[in-house]
């Protein structure tokens, strides 16, 4: 077995497997799970889940990998891109029905670049409709063109000049062209035309392979964009996701094989898109990133086999599943009512852990740092007191703290998050409390906020509102007590297909998640 320091963890951001260097180690720890099989099937247009949960992981695999005949692509949505669709908002007036036409594009042309450069045995002078426009791209971005999404908004941007080389270029092919002239100020007209030929292009294909292009990044908003901006842009973007999926891509019907986009999208962002008959999709159309699993069982779950998987996959002798693990973690975690047949070490990383992998990730990556910079007499296993070594474990709820922050960031300002900080100093210390307890501490919070002249963020409005903010972020469970057990129920178990944004239950008992009381300064009393 390889000495702790040999040991390599990976990224906390999948996004660094496109590297070509790091492919293969990816490969070798990447955890093929049935959501994996799931988002190969033709149906699925929304990759759901939580920050960390592995949706770019997922789609870094596929796009590195041909996988059940699926070739992947990954485009990112990136600060630049937000900038262009403002700048067309103000100058074009657009409406919702504009962004969506607009991101048609867009993915079509993401499209054809990415069947022209994975497609290796296709070729593209059979199919003359294509080929034309294929001339037509070539031109405009004199056979320069980075397949990335600011380069694409570009060729919607300036339609006017898109939609005459479009013409130009299919008439020089022999096809029949309706004599439309194109000028600036038709600009939905010109899209319009852009969208048609390039659908009667895609459509003329005759495919071998799937392609599936995966559009990542939205659930990062820049704060220059004003939050409705931003979600008309994204709102804008959905709809065109499952336009293109169920009125287009499925009528297609001459080909073996198929295009798909999946928008990759955190489970409140996708609420707000308020789609169509949006409890639907979820169940049919989304795949949902579920790592969920419950003390007795774990050793079955997925989260512990993607544990199992990093350490065993680096090893040069062949492991029965959990070996990996119990040799680096030879040990009990504290307080495990369950009995186990095994070291039950990793009950203890998912008590302090919203059951993700980029947390349990980060544990192992720090454990190995503070083992390093300590030292140790033995480098070959991990002990109970590395885990509750303090410094471990303020890393690990500094972590978790800016995985908030980040969360934060997406809605509300820099001040808000530093007002949502101050709340936790009324709570004295306390990381349980009851209700009455917390409406004391809002009260306390709320005549500061009013001493100091500071507005109440609207995140603040009332008491209970408040309380599901804080079970939103999973900063804290709600207590549930039967008469003879109690459950501790977290937003993170509870959400499923059929309640993608569960509610916290008032009147209760409550507590701060493990992972962040340090963070918090909670975990003793103040009086």
């Amino acid at each position: 077995m390889l000495r702790i320091p040999e040991l390599k963890f990976g990224f906390n951001d999948a996004e660094n497997y496109r590297m070509k260097e790091n492919k293969d180690l990816f490969n070798s720890i990447f955890l093929r799970t049935e959501a994996l099989d799931k988002l190969c099937k033709s149906n699925y247009f929304f990759l759901i889940g939580e920050k960390g949960t592995g949706k770019t992981a997922y789609a870094v695999y596929l796009a590195n990998n041909s996988y059940q005949n699926n070739l992947g692509t990954i485009k990112y949505i990136r600060e630049t891109e937000y900038e262009k669709f403002l700048k067309l908002k103000k100058e074009r007036h657009l409406a919702l029905s504009d962004y969506t036409n607009i991101w048609k594009v867009i993915i079509y042309l993401l499209f054809a670049q990415q069947i022209t450069q994975k497609g290796k045995k296709f070729n593209i002078k059979k199919f003359s409709h294509f080929n034309n426009l294929k001339k037509a791209i070539d031109e405009y971005y004199a056979n320069a063109f980075s397949p990335e999404i600011i380069y694409a908004i570009q060729f919607a941007e300036d339609s006017k000049v898109a939609a005459e080389l479009i013409a130009h270029y299919a008439k020089v092919g022999g096809e029949k062209t309706s004599g439309i002239t194109f000028t600036e100020n038709r600009f939905q007209t010109n899209l319009l035309f852009i969208e048609k030929n390039f659908e009667r292009a895609l459509n003329s294909l005759k495919l071998s392979n799937n392609y599936i292009l995966f559009i990542d990044g939205i659930d990062i908003r820049p704060t220059f964009v004003p939050y409705n901006d931003y979600l008309e842009c994204i709102k804008g973007l959905a709809n065109a996701v499952w336009s293109i999926n169920t009125d287009f891509f499925s009528s297609i019907s001459d080909s073996q094989g198929r295009m798909r986009v999946v928008l990759l999208i955190r489970p409140d962002i996708f609420q707000s898109l308020e789609l169509q008959n949006q409890n639907n999709k979820i169940r049919d159309n989304s795949v949902l990133l579920d790592w969920r699993t419950t003390y007795p069982i774990y050793r079955q779950s997925a989260i512990f086999k993607m544990a199992d998987t990093l350490l065993k996959s680096q090893q040069k002798t062949n492991l029965k599943l959990g070996e990996a693990w119990d040799y680096y973690f030879p040990y009990d975690s504290p307080n495990v009512i369950s009995p186990q047949k095994f070291p039950s070490s990793f009950i203890n990383f998912m008590r302090h852990s919203y059951y993700r992998p980029r947390d349990i990730v980060t544990m192992l990556n720090v454990l190995q740092e503070n083992f390093v910079e300590l030292g140790s007499d033995n480098d070959r296993v991990f002990s109970e007191k590395d885990f509750n070594d303090p410094y471990f474990k303020r890393k690990i709820a500094d972590y978790l703290l800016g995985e908030v922050k980040d969360h934060l960031s997406f809605y509300y300002s820099s001040e808000d998050y530093e007002l949502f900080l101050k709340f936790f100093e009324y709570l004295n210390g306390a990381f349980r409390f009851t209700y009455n307890e917390y409406l004391a501490a809002y009260s306390e919070f709320e005549e500061y906020l009013h001493e100091n002249s500071k507005n109440k963020p609207p995140y603040f409005e009332t008491p209970d509102k408040f309380l599901q903010f804080l079970y939103d972020l999973n900063i804290i469970c709600y207590i549930e007590d039967t008469y003879d057990e109690s459950f501790m129920r977290w937003c993170f178990r509870e959400r499923d297909y059929s309640n993608i944004s569960p509610k916290v239950k008032t009147k209760s008992r409550y507590e701060i998640h493990y992972g962040i009381q340090k963070a918090l300064n909670v975990g003793k009393r103040i009086f």
